[in-house]
């Protein structure tokens, strides 16, 4: 491994620069791709902050990010932390950006809306249209990159991850010289906004200093005195600038949390069934981004602004059948049942209550808590009142 090497076999090993890397990762299929050599300048300034947001609570049931080494670091905290070896990250940007409407935007009555992210689809041989997973979709990617840098280069080591390793995308992301953190905590890239996956890949050979390679320097941040995504979250859960409680996101109550949600947090998921995106969605980085082509990723057209009563009418193996293999599985069955009867409760439509009726004695609590909520929401309290 490179960390064993004496600092003189260390020095004579290749060195990446930006403009051998970029064109593998657009080969590869990815929009844009940055590079940054390990530790970067502000990793002790993200480490700290990164362990400030766990010890304040504000992961929620999310457990696997307080994961802990045996002396007590956090693993995610510092890329060198579970990866000594580590001299180099090439982070790939892939853009999901579709021209389709956003959450924001008049819609429909009596639909829900799920993340865009979310809509992804494949083509197969055949024309049969497939959901499509970004993480697997990005993982071949990325394992393609890193077979080409193996090819030129030879043996080194290299861990590669798409939103499933203990490392801090978004940080490396920036530090990479791919956009700023902004204000909603996602990462905005100044040409392509902020509608885009990250995927990581770790690899133990050093980059060519500044003055030996092109490396861009981290991009200023370019929010100013804009507050829109701060004002438009329904649920408050940007509670500072660049801070996030995930516990009051979303796109964390409707995917990953599986409990019963809190009331005054049903009234703010208005009809968000799978993530959000109201937060990207009002930044004015994101009006001029670019729309993506990309044959793995295009859009499943009866998941943007879908019918609340087609989700409702699928059961669980209708549910396995629309959703293997798409990130909406992530949800769960009943998942998706507690988020849409949210829904349905803040329509107002009243022809809803028979499907609240059918499922508020639901043994599933988060589910059942969600029905009655919604039944009295619709003003049929009699149905929905008892112990939650």
């Amino acid at each position: 491994m490179a960390h064993d090497l004496p600092y003189s076999a260390v020095h004579l090993l290749p060195r990446l620069d930006l403009d051998s890397v970029r064109p593998l990762a657009i080969e590869a299929g990815f929009t844009e791709a940055g590079l940054v050599a390990l530790p970067y300048a502000n990793a002790a300034r993200d480490a700290a902050r990164f362990a400030g947001w766990i010890r304040g609570g504000r992961a929620g049931t999310m457990r696997y990010l307080e994961r802990v080494t045996e002396d007590g670091r956090l693993l995610r905290e510092r890329v060198e932390v579970p990866f000594p070896w580590a001299r180099s990250a090439i982070v790939c940007f892939a853009s999901y950006h579709s021209a389709q409407p956003r959450s924001t935007e008049p819609a429909p009555g009596a639909t829900g809306w799920i993340a865009r992210y979310a809509w992804s689809s494949r083509t197969e041989r055949d024309g049969t249209e497939r959901p499509s997973d970004y993480h697997k979709v990005l993982r071949k990617r990325v394992n393609a990159v890193e077979a080409s840098l193996h090819a030129r280069f030879g043996n080194f080591e290299a861990r590669g991850f798409v939103d499933t390793g203990p490392v801090v995308e978004r940080s490396l992301a920036a530090a990479a010289g791919l956009g700023w953190t902004g204000k909603n905590t996602c990462l905005i890239h100044p040409k392509l906004g902020s509608y885009g996956f990250l995927a990581v890949l770790l690899t133990s050979l050093p980059v060519q200093e500044e003055r030996e390679g092109r490396i861009p320097a981290p991009l200023p941040d370019r929010c100013g005195s804009c507050r829109r995504c701060l004002d438009a979250c329904p649920t408050q859960a940007l509670i500072a600038p660049y801070q996030m409680d995930a516990t009051r996101c979303i796109g964390y109550l409707t995917i990953e949390y599986k409990g019963p949600i809190a009331p005054e947090l049903m009234e703010g998921m208005g009809r968000q069934v799978f993530g959000c995106d109201i937060c990207q969605d009002v930044c004015p980085w994101n009006r001029k981004s670019p729309v993506a082509a990309d044959s793995e990723l295009h859009t499943r057209q009866e998941l943007v602004n879908p019918a609340l009563d087609w989700l409702a009418g699928m059961d669980e193996a209708e549910f396995e059948r629309q959703f293997n293999g798409s990130p909406v599985r992530r949800a769960g069955f009943l998942g998706m049942r507690r988020n849409v009867s949210v829904a349905m409760g803040n329509s107002g439509e009243a022809r809803f209550a028979p499907w609240l009726r059918a499922w508020a004695e639901a043994a599933d609590q988060g589910l059942r808590a969600a029905t009655r909520w919604a039944l009295e929401k619709l003003g049929n309290p009699e149905s929905g009142r008892g112990d939650n």
